[in-house]
């Protein structure tokens, strides 16, 4: 659970996170910014399920950074494997075998759904989806990938073309493959449906009618997040996962679930395809695997996938594939997360804590048009007219709105995950009842600045 910061935050202290914001600026080159305008936090001390500013204020992360730090900040069994295996092998070439590989490996498998028994490590979430489109490609012969708009699957190339949200526009050229098609997404439905079960069979409709107008012979690979994460935590309607399983299955498309940030337990369970019975042909993974201690994802391979490379050289690779250090991180974090119970954690938190306060919230301001969400992988998206469902910020960019709003949060003493029109919460699957409550709290206390915002 949280804990008080260990270490007293000094003027010294202050005064070193202000020099490392001078030469960030001077220096950095930032993701996702036009660099001149941009003025990062400084991030000074980080401890359970807080944060501390350049200025030493104390915040509570409902961010859990990129919904990455899963166990919490530096949580002392991980930190101290990471301290013991630097003090044994810092770094191997990944063409060796290595103990604490192999391991992370056996317990990443033992937890992976059907027979995807075989790890292929990566740097992050989005080199694992670029490596499991090529795998998927080589094994099928076909060069096509289908991807929901609506997505985030990556920075890189390959995956930021196989994204489906407005980031992927300045680098698409149409010229990598890919094809988009409508998500299964009830409250902001594209097929018109009033019901769950009208936008499952829509939905489902609107996929099988896009493999077979692109030609089935030609598509390789379908990758879908489980559970879509920075695209707005929009929890598939029932029957959805199998069906696309289904279509998959039946037009020899290679079955790529996404679980880069709705895996290791986020949504209550160790993976969110579980929370379906599904199991894909390769399943992709990063950021909680390890908390975001130290770089890491991967790829889990089926045994028929991983027999196309039985005896075929697999054309890819990397320097730090399994890096030491990562997969330290890899198996005390499991561990922890197993002998503390913080699947079962999450999962008693959505359901008895998150999910009823959530929707006790919607019912009081007007200002929030949905909750949904599981575990510890929510989303309140705000509107601005809860009739017409206007966005309280436009698709792709932000508002005064949704500025002030945040702006309240962290006045209020949270550090919060705000996207478009929506606020996630997405703390640490381990924050104590009392801090989740006071999180829930203080969104409570932001959302009356949203609420001047709405239409009258």
């Amino acid at each position: 659970m949280s804990t008080e910061v260990s270490t007293e935050i000094t003027a010294e202290l202050i005064a070193a996170g202000a020099r490392a914001h001078e030469l960030d600026r001077a220096h950095v080159f930032h993701s996702w910014q036009a660099q001149g305008p941009f003025d990062p936090m400084t991030i000074i001390k980080t401890e359970g399920s807080y944060v501390w500013d350049g200025e030493g204020n104390k915040l509570l992360d409902f961010s859990s950074q990129l919904v990455n730090t899963n166990i919490g900040h530096q949580h002392p069994k991980v930190v101290a494997a990471i301290q013991e295996q630097a003090a044994q092998i810092c770094t191997i070439a990944p063409q060796h075998v290595n103990d604490v590989r192999s391991e992370a490996a056996r317990l990443i498998a033992e937890l992976t759904p059907g027979d995807l028994n075989r790890i292929f490590f990566t740097n992050g979430g989005a080199d694992a989806n670029e490596h499991a489109i090529r795998m998927a490609r080589l094994h099928t012969g076909k060069h096509k990938v289908l991807s929901t708009y609506r997505s985030y699957h990556g920075g890189t190339h390959l995956a930021v073309n196989v994204t489906g949200d407005p980031r992927r526009v300045a680098s698409d050229h149409a010229t990598d493959g890919v094809v988009h098609f409508f998500p299964a997404y009830p409250y902001r439905s594209y097929f018109n449906s009033t019901t769950e079960a009208e936008e499952t069979q829509r939905a489902l409709r609107h996929l099988e009618d896009t493999i077979i107008l692109e030609g089935a012979n030609s598509i390789g690979a379908l990758i879908l997040e489980s559970i879509p994460g920075s695209a707005g935590i929009y929890v598939p309607p029932a029957g959805y996962m199998e069906g696309v399983r289904e279509l998959t299955t039946k037009y020899g498309i290679v079955f790529i679930a996404d679980e880069v940030m709705a895996g290791f337990g986020r949504s209550g369970e160790w993976f969110s395809v579980n929370h379906w019975n599904v199991t894909p042909d390769l399943l992709t993974f990063a950021k909680g695997v390890n908390s975001g201690y130290v770089p890491l994802g991967g790829v889990a391979i089926s045994d028929a996938i991983f027999e196309t490379f039985r005896d075929r050289v697999y054309p890819g690779g990397l320097t730090y594939s399994g890096h030491p250090l990562a997969s330290a991180a890899v198996v005390a974090t499991i561990n922890a997360m197993k002998d503390e119970a913080m699947v079962e954690n999450a999962a008693r938190l959505g359901a008895d804590i998150i999910g009823p306060a959530l929707r006790d919230i919607a019912a009081k301001h007007p200002s929030v048009g949905d909750v949904r969400g599981l575990g510890c992988f929510w989303a309140v998206e705000l509107v601005s007219n809860r009739e017409t469902r206007e966005p309280m910020a436009p698709y792709g960019g932000s508002s005064p709105a949704m500025a002030a709003v945040t702006g309240a949060l962290k006045k209020a003493g949270m550090l919060p995950f705000v996207n478009f029109n929506r606020i996630h919460v997405v703390p640490p699957l381990n924050i104590s009842d009392e801090d989740l409550r006071a999180g829930l709290a203080m969104l409570d206390e932001a959302l009356a600045v949203a609420d001047g915002f709405v239409e009258a």
